[in-house]
């Protein structure tokens, strides 16, 4: 069985949080995770930065002066966007 690398988990982390990993690739994925404490550690540190900035999204305003309106994940769409959309271009260069 085929097993990840680091640096292919870090350039897959952005598909794993999307949910658009196929069953057999998350698998792998997982499996990587349970034995890679530093990968690990970086999918909580991606987490925590995404957490962290629906946070900021959620108290600041919206399209009109409102308060903008997380959707139940925490982070704003266009917030996840602009945040998902940095991580694929970083991933490229």
């Amino acid at each position: 069985m085929k097993r990840f690398s680091c640096d292919e988990v870090v350039e897959l982390v952005t598909a794993y949080l999307e949910g658009e990993l196929d069953e057999t690739t998350r698998c792998l994925f997982a499996e990587h995770l349970s034995g890679c404490e530093g990968c690990a550690r970086y999918l909580g540190q991606i987490r925590a930065t995404a957490d962290a900035l629906g946070a900021l999204g959620a108290s600041g305003p919206g399209a009109g002066g409102e308060p903008s309106r997380p959707p139940s994940d925490g982070l704003p769409q266009s917030a996840r966007e602009r945040l998902l959309a940095a991580f694929r271009e970083h991933r490229r260069s």
